[in-house]
């Protein structure tokens, strides 16, 4: 198969990149190193500087000749989507239908689109399945519903087939080293943690203990990187067996704590972390957690790698090369 990722220098594309590469696909991958790494693309891979939001570069490397297209460039802070919902409006939206487009014009039929949990919301109920009301809180999550919505549109009036994986939070790093380079400015729990762990942040605050939880922390379900790059090629191959689009939600299906991941970490890294209360931060739901049972039904997915002890050791791996 040939695949091509935009976003694939980012911290998830590279991993996606290595389950494709691993089997023998050809590889492009497609990247403005906003926020990607070259020293995370994997050697056999080809890679592409260019930005989404350039119509006639993403129109050039397109007309090579694609079997599937996986999308992951995006602004992805929720929080940062709230203040600056001008830059998510510019890449998640307007970045990805110019791709949408021009796939279509080049008759790549095959759309792999990274989407995430922050489409549903506050949850009703958990864990989590598909058939849940989706009504973002934040307006990340509204720009990945809407390319969804989009996916449909087209794929009813063109014929473009696609899945959209609903990520909960990817968390880890490749277990056997292939990663070297650190996500830059992260804005998610664990690579805080491992700041803290490092010395490059005094502490981490932790956003409310009040919770409805057992030990009032918010609750998150996190699941190992690899095991979500392997659900990339499942996609592929499920879009060029079955022809027919897909939406499923990709997670371990165990919730963890926010005091169980700071907890975990200190053991694992023998750091005493520091860390605070401090209040909530508006938004944040005390408990989520997936069901990703039409994945296993439909790609044959499950996570195999997204346990605490293997999520919080291959991120210090990483990390403590830069201790």
């Amino acid at each position: 198969m040939k695949v091509l990722l935009f976003g694939g220098a980012g911290y998830i594309g590279t991993h996606v990149a290595i389950s494709f590469l691993e089997r023998g696909d050809t590889v492009g991958i497609y990247d403005n190193l906003s926020s990607g790494l070259l020293e995370n693309v994997q050697k056999g891979s080809k890679f592409y500087l260019g930005d989404i939001m350039d119509r006639e570069k993403v129109s050039e490397v397109l007309s090579e000749g694609w079997d599937a297209v996986v999308h992951l460039a995006a602004a992805k802070a929720a929080g940062e989507s709230m203040t600056n919902p001008e830059k998510y409006s510019r890449y998640n939206i307007t970045g990805s239908l110019i791709l949408i487009t021009e796939c279509i014009r080049h008759s790549v039929k095959n759309f792999i689109l990274s989407s995430s949990a922050a489409t549903f919301g506050e949850p009703g109920y958990v864990p989590i399945d598909e058939k849940h009301p989706t009504n973002p809180t934040n307006y990340y999550g509204y720009t990945k519903l809407l390319i969804e919505e989009n996916l449909k549109w087209y794929s009813k009036l063109k014929g473009l087939n696609f899945v959209a994986l609903r990520y909960f939070n990817a968390a880890g790093y490749d277990t056997e080293g292939r990663m070297t380079g650190l996500e830059r400015s992260p804005q998610n729990l664990i690579p805080i943690v491992m700041e803290a762990a490092t010395g490059k942040r005094e502490k981490i605050v932790i956003f409310g203990d009040d919770y409805d939880t057992p030990d009032g922390t918010c609750i998150r379900d996190y699941v190992h990187v690899s095991d979500l790059a392997r659900a990339h090629v499942m996609a592929a191959d499920f879009l060029i067996k079955e022809k027919r689009n897909l939406i499923v939600n990709l997670g371990s299906e165990k919730g963890l704590s926010v005091k169980e991941i700071v907890e975990a970490s200190r053991r694992i890294t023998g750091v005493d972390i520091r860390s605070e209360i401090g209040p909530r931060r508006a938004g944040d739901p005390a408990k989520l957690i997936a069901s990703s049972k039409l994945a296993e039904k439909e790609l044959g997915w499950k996570a195999e790698e997204s346990d605490l002890y293997t999520i919080i050791k291959s991120t210090w791996d990483v990390y403590k090369r830069y201790n």
